[in-house]
């Protein structure tokens, strides 16, 4: 069965947001990696004060090993206000405003399908991604903050930033 989803390009804003950091490999997180700090972020959430949207929370995905093999995975609520108090253990990110690639995922569709379909309809739009050097932003997840992590068929929205040709 053909997976077709509408995408769109949306502009967000800059914000601060505070949560926690995971690096390792692809395969690291395909063992669980990143579910477990998505369970934690679930479980400290009260920690964070001043969160902007408690129904959602995101998963932003930074280049992080040369030779693409890993990444690094923050974990994190938006926040209102850049000056927040960071709680222990946790980290606070700033992301400029971006236009993006927004899709989507289905809990009953397949995840890598997913990721395949908006790839492709950013480069038919014309397209195209930001430079993937250093520390850019890669894309980002928005997940409903009560969801399992651990789910077996997970529904998130994917945010892909790109640049007009």
């Amino acid at each position: 069965m053909e997976q077709v989803n509408e995408a769109l390009v949306v502009t967000k804003q800059a914000f601060s947001a505070i949560g926690l950091r995971w690096e390792g490999t692809f395969a690291e997180a395909g063992e669980g990696g990143i579910r477990a700090i998505h369970q934690e972020l679930q479980r400290r959430r009260g920690e964070i004060r001043g969160i902007v949207d408690l129904e959602n929370f995101y998963g932003l995905s930074y280049h992080a090993y040369p030779g693409g093999i890993g990444f690094e995975h923050c974990a994190v609520f938006e926040v209102a206000d850049a000056d927040e108090q960071v709680p222990e253990g946790m980290i606070k990110v700033h992301v400029p405003a971006m236009k993006y690639a927004k899709y989507e995922h289905r809990a009953e569709q397949n995840i890598g399908e997913s990721y395949s379909s908006i790839y492709a309809w950013i480069e038919q739009q014309g397209f195209k991604l930001l430079p993937q050097e250093g520390e850019e932003l890669t894309h980002f997840e928005i997940y409903p903050s009560e969801q399992d992590p651990y789910s077996t068929s997970p529904q998130f929205t994917i945010m892909i930033p790109v640049l007009e040709k």
